[in-house]
């Protein structure tokens, strides 16, 4: 195993989910059997040949590998993820939908370009000794991603984003991915932060996601609520007051309309 401060490989999913990978972005190329796993609070399929990745690790739950699994794992930090990502604003695009869905299933011919993209990156990590080091890392990775937003676009087509509104919708998901939701859940708040009225952040997000700017607050809101709730040491008020609702009775009809169960039946 090579690891680096940015770059992390793996030969298994251990730690997915964990504070250990935090900040990191994990890339994993199945390479035999299988694993089922929890994401977003559904339940998911990682087969041999299959592509997944995972922007936030916290999404994951309850991995169960068959016995002849095998995988590689790239991880990479967010700040490095940014420093390689090629100017196009598809990036986007593909950030929704693996929030959503992180498995590409990927073809022969597509298997065996992220086989040697994989290998590429592996190898450039292991030339401690090179001049140019984090030029190197960052342009092999740049082609890793590149590699991933052609595989995407041939699954979802390939729409294009204009600037601004690409702009839009990534302040108002860092926002979102920065816990934003536990105090603020309406999109007016948001909308006055981006300077936008919530029409139109609302159609920004629609174009973009095929989800209005509610339906996001209310899923990153809802996933942490639920997480929260399977930790059995926090009353229901103590969560109630965490996302800042007025009372907990509103936090039980709250949970209710998204989950379709009280907090009581969902802790069961």
């Amino acid at each position: 195993m090579a690891e680096t401060e940015n770059i992390i490989i793996r030969e298994n999913l251990d730690g997915l989910g964990t504070d250990a990978y935090g900040n990191y972005l994990a890339h994993a190329l199945c390479l035999a059997g299988g694993c089922r796993l929890k994401y977003n609070g559904e339940e998911r399929e990682l087969r041999a040949g299959d592509l997944m990745i995972v922007r936030k690790g916290k999404l994951v739950e309850r991995i169960r590998p068959t016995e002849d699994f095998r995988v590689k794992v790239i991880y990479v930090t967010s700040e490095f993820v940014v420093l390689s990502t090629p100017l196009s604003n598809y990036g986007m695009k593909g950030q929704l939908a693996l929030f959503l869905n992180p498995v590409m299933k990927l073809d022969d011919a597509q298997q065996e370009q992220c086989r040697k993209d994989f290998e590429m990156v592996e190898a450039r990590l292991a030339q401690t000794d090179h001049h140019f080091r984090k030029d190197l890392l960052i342009a092999s990775v740049q082609m890793l991603i590149i590699d991933f937003f052609d595989f995407h676009s041939r699954l979802y087509g390939v729409d294009n984003i204009p600037m601004q509104s690409a702009s839009i919708m990534s302040r108002f998901l860092n926002m979102l991915e920065n816990g934003t939701y536990r105090e603020h859940r309406e999109v007016n708040w948001y909308a006055d932060k981006l300077c936008v009225t919530p029409k139109y952040l609302s159609e920004v997000s629609r174009k973009i996601s095929g989800y209005a700017a509610n339906y996001w607050i209310n899923r990153y809101t809802i996933l942490d609520i639920s997480r929260l709730l399977r930790d059995k040491s926090l009353t229901f008020v103590r969560i109630s007051d965490m996302f800042y609702f007025s009372s907990p009775a509103y936090f039980s009809r709250y949970v209710q309309q998204h989950l379709g169960v009280s907090p009581t039946e969902y802790r069961g």
